[in-house]
């Protein structure tokens, strides 16, 4: 099956942005607050030394506001006037303009499980599904800007996937070249995780893994199908009988005739053949008869 999703490419990009250390710019801030609150105390109404000091206070202030803490497993968004100025991801105390937007995403590893979806085989036959995908956001710029919820879209991609791998795919097929839901796991799982990960690759998001946590025909059929693969399986364990017993009947006549036991024409070849299959293929206990007259009487 090959899957092409026309998706749009994406036109944001994430950069990293500089930052300075934020215990340095907490001491440079409060060393301000200070200095400011000290010219105040000691201005003694002298109109430059009040200026002075408020102007420092407010500066000391204002830097506070450009301290940005970054946990383990996040990033931060910065964004200056609406503009994209870059992402802070080094953990720990930062310290990046006060007048700039910054914005939590979340870099840590998440499990998304779709809901049981009733939809309908390629053979047409209606069965209940659902997948979960491993995901992590690996461009915050993309996550952020190019679609409105990330977490919502992937979510909606998943499922619309899972949808389309359960159209393109019969649940089971008797034909060993062609392949099934229930037979071709790996290889399903391995085709779901690379069409998730073509529909979400513009929001940014890596896909890690996805599996199938839930496939059964729907109800309303659930018991017809099972008859039909115990049928299925019946008819196959018949088939292989079949032929091991005709192998064995050949081998049977071969070395018969190879070491002289005993020469049979082809009416004693027949019903000998036709004894050994009865044996051989019948489901009961063959009852041993004794024949101590000859074959023709």
């Amino acid at each position: 099956m090959e899957t092409v999703v026309d998706m749009p490419a994406p036109s944001t990009r994430e950069r990293l942005v500089r930052a300075v250390n934020g215990f340095v710019m907490l001491g440079v801030a409060l060393v301000l607050v200070v200095a400011g609150v000290v010219l105040l105390a000691i201005s003694g109404g002298a109109a430059a030394l009040v200026v002075l000091g408020v102007i420092l206070a407010l500066a000391g202030i204002v830097s506070l506001r450009g301290l940005t803490p970054v946990a383990p497993g996040e990033a931060r968004v910065v964004q200056l006037l609406g503009r994209y100025v870059g992402t802070l991801r080094t953990a720990g105390l930062q310290w990046v303009n006060p007048f700039t937007q910054r914005r939590k995403i979340s870099t840590r590893i998440r499990n998304h499980e779709t809901g049981v979806a009733k939809v309908n085989e390629a053979d047409g036959n209606p069965i209940e599904i659902a997948a979960v995908v491993v995901w992590q956001v690996a461009d915050t710029a993309q996550a952020t800007f190019e679609v409105d919820d990330f977490v919502e879209f992937v979510a909606i991609q998943s499922e619309t996937a899972v949808r389309h791998i359960a159209n393109a795919y019969p649940y089971d097929t008797p034909d060993d070249n062609r392949m099934s839901l229930r037979d071709n796991a790996e290889e399903i799982t391995e085709k779901l995780s690379a069409e998730i990960a073509t529909r979400v690759a513009s929001a940014g998001v890596k896909i890690i893994e996805s599996r199938i946590t839930h496939l059964a025909y729907a109800p309303e059929i659930a018991q017809a199908m099972l008859r039909r693969q115990q049928a299925g399986a019946v008819v196959a364990a018949r088939q292989r009988i079949v032929e091991g017993a005709v192998g064995m009947v050949e081998m049977a006549l071969d070395r018969l005739a190879q070491h002289d036991v005993v020469e049979l024409d082809e009416e004693r070849k027949a019903t000998m053949v036709s004894n050994l299959l009865v044996v051989l293929v019948g489901d009961r206990d063959a009852q041993p008869v004794v024949n101590t007259g000859t074959l023709y009487q």
